[in-house]
C-alpha cells in the first residue's frame, strides 16, 4: 500500500473531526501510542486498527485498506451477490421488494449503482433513452439527466438539492472520491436550497400517460453487517405522499 496505516487512521480521525485525544479517550488508547500509530514509529496490531476504525465508524471496505496497509490480512469478507454464502442475502431482498409492491423499490450499492427492482420500479422506466439503462445503472445520474427521469420529475430542482445534499452525506461518511464527483454532476450550475420548512422532500415523477405521481421515500440497510458487499447494499422504497398516488398504483 502506498498510503501507511497511520496516514489513513489520521485522515479518517480528520474526517470524523476528532482530536488524538478525543479518539485516543473514546477508544481507550494512550495519546502517545495513537500519535505514534499516526507519525508511523508505531506498527499497530490487527486489534488495535479494528478498535480505532470501529470508533471511528470506518466503513468495512476501508478497514480493509488499513489492515492492509499495517501489513495485516483483511478481516471482512467480500462476495459478490450471486455468490453462494449470499443466497439468503438475495432472498431477504427478493421478498422485501415483492413485498413492496405496487410501490415502487429498489436496491442500490454504495456508488447508488442499481443492483435489482421491483416491477412497480421498472414501470417508472418507461421511454426512458435506453442507453441511459445499460448497466450499470447509475440511479441518481438517471434521476437527472434530460433523457432519463430528469425530464419527468416535475419538482427537479427540489429533487436535485436533495441529492446533492444525500450525496454530501455519503461522501462524509465514505472518503469515495466517486461521490464527491457525483455530487458535482448533480450540481452542476448550482442548486436552490432545500426549504428546511418542509417534513420529507417528496419525488414528483409525470408518467409516459402524463399522471403525476408523488411519493415519499425511505431508505432501509442490513443491521449489524460484517461482510463488505452487505454492509453497502441499500434499499430505497417508495410510498405514495398523497391520496391520488395511492388510488393511481392501488
Amino acid at each position: 500500500m502506498s498510503t501507511s496505516a497511520g496516514t489513513l487512521i489520521r485522515t479518517w480521525r480528520q474526517r470524523r473531526r476528532l482530536s488524538q485525544l478525543e479518539l485516543a479517550s473514546g477508544a481507550d488508547v494512550s495519546t502517545r501510542h495513537l500519535s505514534w500509530i499516526e507519525t508511523g514509529r508505531s506498527r499497530p496490531t490487527s486489534a488495535m486498527v479494528l478498535r480505532l476504525c470501529d470508533h471511528l465508524d470506518v466503513p468495512l471496505r476501508e478497514q480493509n485498506r488499513v489492515l492492509l496497509a499495517a501489513g495485516h490480512a483483511p478481516v471482512h469478507p467480500e462476495h459478490g451477490l450471486t455468490d453462494p454464502p449470499m443466497a439468503e442475502v438475495n432472498r431477504a431482498l427478493e421478498a422485501i421488494l415483492a413485498a413492496h409492491h405496487p410501490y415502487p423499490a429498489l436496491v442500490v450499492d454504495r456508488r447508488w449503482e442499481l443492483v435489482t427492482a421491483n416491477e412497480a420500479a421498472y414501470a417508472l422506466l418507461g421511454g426512458i433513452d435506453p442507453d441511459l439503462l445499460e448497466p450499470p445503472v447509475n440511479v441518481i445520474r438517471l434521476s437527472v439527466h434530460p433523457r432519463g427521469l430528469g425530464g419527468r420529475i416535475v419538482n427537479l430542482d427540489e429533487w436535485r438539492a436533495h441529492l446533492a445534499e444525500r450525496l454530501h452525506r455519503d461522501h462524509e461518511a465514505t472518503g469515495d472520491p466517486f461521490l464527491a464527483e457525483l455530487r458535482a454532476e448533480v450540481v452542476g450550475d448550482g442548486v436552490a436550497p432545500l426549504d428546511s420548512a418542509a417534513l420529507v422532500v417528496p419525488l414528483r415523477l409525470r408518467t409516459p400517460e402524463g399522471a403525476v405521481l408523488s411519493f415519499i421515500s425511505t431508505t432501509t440497510v442490513f443491521g449489524t453487517p460484517r461482510e463488505v458487499t452487505l454492509s453497502e447494499l441499500a434499499i430505497e422504497a417508495f410510498y405514495p405522499a398523497d391520496e391520488a398516488t395511492r388510488r393511481l398504483l392501488g
